[in-house]
């Protein structure tokens, strides 16, 4: 399976997310958003695709969102798409795409309905210590 996930390592929703495709025993595609921005027309693809609209896509907490005026209701999507191209901090973490589909896995475990479902084996358990996956690799979140 092939897999690409739109990473930041400094994120622990992404590195859980991250660990859990590997988990699988599947070695994604990592692009560094930050430093590799998708383009703008694979962005609203990937965000159309998870079933997003472009506001959702947003990532406001830890971002200049407020200062850019970037919640007025006014801003249409092309608009939306350019400040996130131009501030990727913006693009809400992680982005994985598979051929089952394309999801913001936030909560990370969201990334388990993109996998192949027998793709587990054994237990995962989160970095702040939360299980995701029992000894037989059944989903119990």
């Amino acid at each position: 399976m092939t897999v690409t996930i739109y990473h930041n390592p400094a994120c622990g929703t992404s590195r859980n997310t991250l660990d859990l495709i590997r988990h699988a025993g599947i070695e994604p595609t990592v692009i560094e958003y930050l430093k590799t921005p998708p383009s703008k027309e694979a962005l609203a693809k990937m965000i159309a695709d998870a079933g997003l609209s472009v506001r959702e896509a947003i990532r406001e907490k830890g971002t200049p969102y407020e200062e850019l005026g970037l919640a007025d209701p006014a801003l249409s999507d092309d608009q939306l798409l350019d400040a996130m191209i131009a501030t990727p901090i913006l693009i809400n973490r992680p982005l994985v795409v598979t051929e089952i589909g394309t999801r913001l896995c936030r909560p990370s475990e969201v990334v388990l309905d993109i996998l192949a479902p027998d793709a587990f084996i054994s237990a995962f358990v989160k970095e702040d210590g939360e299980a995701v996956l029992d000894a037989e690799g059944k989903r119990i979140v």
